[in-house]
């Protein structure tokens, strides 16, 4: 045998045990003496003669840190908030000293802290007060908690809630003369679950003077009877024809919502947070600033957060905040961060106003809503961008998301490149070639898994079903084509649940049916997991602190029910036990 075969066969041999090497099995990591591998990034701290002394040392479980160096590990030792080191516990044991508490896992699965890429926070937590119509799919019902409503209100007082879908009982979509009778002396709004369309009564179309003589404002619209009379349902930006009349939310009720919706999130797990605030067509661009100073400065100062959250603020007010991180940076605290800035560019499939290239199915002459005008949506991205600010731009529809692509790469043609982090909140609906283009472009895919469960049904009627197939919810697509993808909820639009979005994504199986809807754009568990964890904190810049379970990063983690990463693999199934945050227990 000459040399070159013997060093051929000699590369053949390694090369296989390496590639067949378990690497996502948690059983491998955790076998090996995770001491002697030099190159587990271990802070200077700890290889000090005198190493810090860890404030926890957590064991004997199944701790995945969505971070490929060191996939998985048994134990971790945390100190001052963040983590100290990981690997066995022999390994980890060593920074443990007199004042440490343990905590034994139990062989339960551990998951970095589940960061939420797109809620209303506050907005969440008032409408956890108010009338609640999600899941309803009775127009009987749907009247009966209206009535019930009413009658533990006073007099003249406004009837709020929402959650509503229509296409849960039918499709037909809701009047005002459905509860008039029973509403003769309080105005009433009540918001559709995406936000985009709400209901009003004709007590609150008459204070606040929509008639059939009331124009449509640019980007929104009065539904209306054949007789050109309002049916109460406003869309986008006709609610702000209605909704200066309701009274504001205090100030103690706003930072009553925070405390409310910050205590039901760490429940599911969620210890981030990015927040578009109490922002939607048609609503004041102040409501997420008041938010800021009252609540969440008040909360930080007092110590009262609990939740990290990263602040995203109306794009007509970009200079604005960026006078703010000139004055303040943009880490306020350790709880809060100064984001970006949003817009709209359509409204949503469930009110027939997102923007396609071709019509709805069943409104085969509407198009959908172009919320706000190009040149005013590209000068706004370009000033923002050029200003430092990351930019978000809400877009449901295939032609939505065109657009904001073409308003992307305008952009950086003509600033130059770095590293933006553009953002497309939903990225619902895609044309051909369009997942491609987010790879290409370095665009990021905030996307809602949950809000699957519900258009499965909706996008076939509506965009009928070779449309719907081709683009909805294109996620193995956009991770195919190296697009950054974080998942979120859009809280209040669907509960705050990311093992529940985890494993929708990983199955995609709506309510009724039996098998999975586009199944090619099913998700590992792997995944799902890190769009949830690393590639949302990513997605925000904050990837320094948060996203994996990793020596210096912040020892933010939840304690899963299974003991079993295989069978969590495998269906998904899993709920939370404990959130901790900064290492320290917030839930329960």
């Amino acid at each position: 045998m000459n040399l070159y075969t013997l060093i051929s066969a000699s590369v053949v041999v390694v090369l296989a045990i390496f590639f067949s090497l378990p690497l996502l099995n948690p059983t491998y990591w955790l076998s090996l003496n995770l001491k002697s591998w030099l190159w587990i990034p271990i802070p200077s701290s700890s290889l000090s003669s005198s190493p810090v002394i860890a404030d926890l040392v957590v064991r004997n479980g199944v701790i995945y840190t969505s971070d490929e160096s060191l996939p998985f590990a048994d134990s971790m030792a945390i100190h001052n908030g963040r983590i100290l080191r990981l690997g066995n516990f022999s390994f980890v044991q060593e920074l443990a000293g007199d004042g440490t508490e343990e905590l034994d896992l139990g062989g339960k699965v551990v998951v970095p802290g589940f960061i939420d890429s797109h809620v209303h926070l506050i907005y969440a937590g008032l409408q956890m007060a108010r009338v609640e119509l999600h899941g309803i799919n009775k127009k009987d019902e749907f009247v009966r908690k209206i009535k019930e409503a009413v009658r533990n209100a006073k007099e003249g007082s406004w009837i709020l809630g929402g959650g509503w879908n229509n296409d849960l009982w039918g499709g037909e979509l809701p009047l005002a003369s459905w509860i008039d009778d029973i509403t003769p002396y309080n105005p009433v709004w009540l918001n559709r679950m995406d936000g985009h369309m709400g209901l009003a009564n004709s007590v609150a179309l008459k204070l606040s003077g929509i008639s059939n003589l009331t124009k449509d404002p640019e980007g929104g619209t009065i539904v209306r009877t054949v007789d050109g009379e309002p049916t109460g349902l406003l869309i986008d930006s006709a609610m702000k024809l209605l909704l200066p009349y309701i009274p504001e939310d205090t100030v103690n009720e706003r930072r009553e919502a925070l405390v409310g919706a910050t205590n039901h999130a760490l429940m599911r797990g969620v210890t981030t947070v990015v927040d578009f605030g109490r922002y939607y067509p048609g609503v004041s661009a102040e409501l997420p600033w008041e938010d800021f100073s009252d609540v969440y400065q008040w909360a930080d100062a007092s110590k009262k957060m609990m939740i990290r959250v990263c602040l995203f603020f109306p794009m007509e007010t970009w200079l604005r905040l960026h006078d703010l991180i000139g004055k303040m940076g943009r880490a306020i605290s350790q709880w809060i961060y100064l984001g970006g800035v949003k817009a709209f560019a359509d409204g949503s499939l469930g009110s027939n106003s997102a923007l396609f290239h071709e019509p709805y199915a069943d409104e085969p002459h509407n198009y959908g809503l172009q919320v706000t005008e190009s040149e005013i949506l590209h000068n706004m991205t370009m000033a923002s961008e050029k200003s430092g600010l990351q930019v978000a731009i809400h877009a449901i529809g295939d032609r939505a998301n065109d657009l904001i692509l073409d308003i992307y790469e305008s952009v950086v043609s003509t600033n130059g490149m770095r590293d933006r982090r553009f953002r497309i909140e939903h990225a619902q609906h895609l044309a051909p070639g369009a997942a491609a283009r987010f790879g290409r472009q370095g665009i990021v895919a905030s996307v809602q898994p949950l809000h699957l469960l519900g258009d499965a049904d909706t996008a076939t009627k509506k965009l009928g079903t070779d449309r719907a197939q081709k683009e909805s919810y294109l996620f193995r697509s956009l991770l195919a084509s190296n697009a950054l993808l974080a998942f979120g909820s859009d809280w209040p639009v669907v509960d705050i649940n990311p093992l529940g979005g985890i494993k929708t994504a990983m199955k995609r199986l709506p309510p009724g049916w039996d098998d999975a809807w586009i199944p090619s754009e099913c998700l590992t568990l792997n995944d799902a997991l890190k769009a949830h964890t690393i590639s949302a904190a990513r997605a925000c810049f904050l990837d320094n602190d948060l996203g994996s379970l990793s020596p210096g990063k912040l020892a933010d983690f939840v304690i899963l029910s299974t003991d079993s990463w295989d069978d969590f693999a495998a269906e998904g199934s899993a709920s939370v036990e404990a959130t901790y945050v900064s290492g320290v227990r917030a839930y329960p």
